[in-house]
């Protein structure tokens, strides 16, 4: 995500992009009717069984992209217009956004007909009817993508999804500065000693402190957890285990070598610092590879988080896919372009542009992704993550958590009393009734 980008991992996942406003879209006038009733026109494909759409009549789309990522969208947008005739127009939307943007604009005819999101806003996407199932495509899609994106991009056993992307986060180094990745974060803290000046805006290692995509493995690398039943239990939360506060043990110890405000840790000072070379390792996603690559070429260096507490450390995950809007006047060209937006060449397509781990199985073994160093090394991280839960109270974990990691990193709260004040508030807000 960017998650998340975290996401906020999670915010994924995240987790500043530019959103607009409300779209080139053509709506129709009055808030039109959800597309689930309408049936896609479907063919008999030539070679198999498996069905073939056609596109409306007049068809135009309207999709939301990352900025980071709309070289790929691009590209699949010339190539499909091109193949099928659909004018498709690229509107810049975080996808940690936009959940809630097409609840917003959805019902007005305004959204995006594709969108896409991290996997954590399913839950509530999906309950609330915002996209249409995977159907056409479901068994094209689930015999071809791996096991965890299929659940990443389900809920209650129906597919929705279209996987294009696994994404997780790991630990970009600068071999100028610092020659071999820490294998601990007690090493980190002590080459960080030796490095940090903030007199002259030098750090060992950042990463976005007030953010728990980001700060995941301060929860989970010695037992924590948010929901207990793989994300599914909001009766049992972890955030406040003895595994957790293990965790976080070492997260507080950090302060001592990034004396900075939560606040004032953002991708873009993280991003100039890294650049420039006065950060020497930054814990990030792999929307920044491209651009770390062409600012630090060999110079860049990747590697897993270190461990936490002697224990590997356990990062969130996402699952990055198209859905189709149900409100969308064109659902068929919709289905039509996230599952060719999605096929094993556009996944590779964006792992060569973007750097992300694709999710179709084929892609997942070929030379470009097994001798790539970089994308290799995101791919071992994310076997050793967590998928962010999917269900719909999830939506309430991101804000008590966050304000509670930045009493902890501010302010010097004890763990325990700060973990405390959100698990009550997360059970407050689930009690509810509905994410808030």
């Amino acid at each position: 995500m960017k998650m998340k980008k975290i996401l906020t991992l999670a915010t994924a996942f995240t987790m500043a992009l530019s959103i607009s406003a409300c779209g080139a879209k053509n709506a129709a006038p009055e808030s039109p009717a959800p597309a689930e009733n309408q049936p896609a026109a479907e063919t008999p494909a030539p070679e198999a069984n498996a069905p073939e759409l056609t596109p409306e009549e007049g068809a135009k789309l309207v999709v939301w992209e990352s900025k980071d990522e709309r070289a790929y969208t691009d590209a699949v947008i010339k190539e499909f217009t091109e193949k099928y005739g659909v004018e498709v127009t690229l509107e810049e939307v975080s996808p940690t956004d936009q959940a809630a943007k097409l609840a917003q604009d959805g019902p007005s005819g305004l959204a995006a007909d594709v969108v896409i999101f991290p996997h954590d806003n399913l839950g509530k996407v999906a309950s609330t009817n915002m996209v249409l199932p995977n159907d056409t495509f479901e068994a094209e899609t689930k015999n071809n993508n791996t096991e965890a994106a299929i659940q990443g991009v389900s809920y209650d056993g129906v597919l929705y999804g279209y996987p294009r992307a696994a994404e997780t986060y790991l630990l970009y180094y600068n071999k100028d500065l610092i020659k071999e990745a820490p294998k601990t974060f007690e090493e980190v803290i002590e080459f960080s000693k030796k490095f940090t000046d903030k007199s002259k805006n030098k750090y060992g290692i950042m990463w976005e402190t007030g953010n728990l995509y980001f700060n995941y493995p301060f929860i989970a690398s010695n037992g924590g957890y948010i929901y207990g039943k793989d994300g599914t239990d909001i009766n049992d939360i972890g955030l406040n285990s003895e595994g957790a506060l293990k965790s976080l043990e070492v997260y507080a110890s950090l302060k001592e070598v990034l004396p900075v405000k939560s606040g004032d840790i953002t991708p873009d000072i993280k991003r100039g610092l890294f650049t420039s070379g006065d950060l020497a390792m930054d814990i990030n996603g792999p929307w920044e590879l491209g651009g770390y690559k062409k600012a630090l070429g060999d110079k860049l260096g990747v590697a897993p988080i270190p461990t936490i507490g002697g224990q590997p450390a356990v990062s969130f995950s996402g699952i990055k896919a198209w859905y189709v809007n149900s409100y969308s006047k064109y659902p068929n060209a919709a289905r039509m372009f996230a599952h060719f937006a999605t096929t094993k060449e556009n996944q590779l397509k964006l792992t060569e542009l973007v750097g992300s781990v694709p999710t179709n199985k084929e892609a997942q073994e070929s030379d470009l992704v097994k001798n790539d160093p970089n994308v290799s090394a995101f791919t071992e991280q994310f076997k050793n993550s967590k998928p962010m839960p999917s269900i719909p109270e999830m939506a309430n974990v991101w804000a008590p958590v966050g304000a509670a990691f930045a009493e902890i990193w501010d302010n010097n709260k004890d763990a325990k009393a700060a973990m405390d004040n959100a698990v009550k508030q997360l059970q407050e807000l689930n009690a509810g009734g509905a994410a808030k």
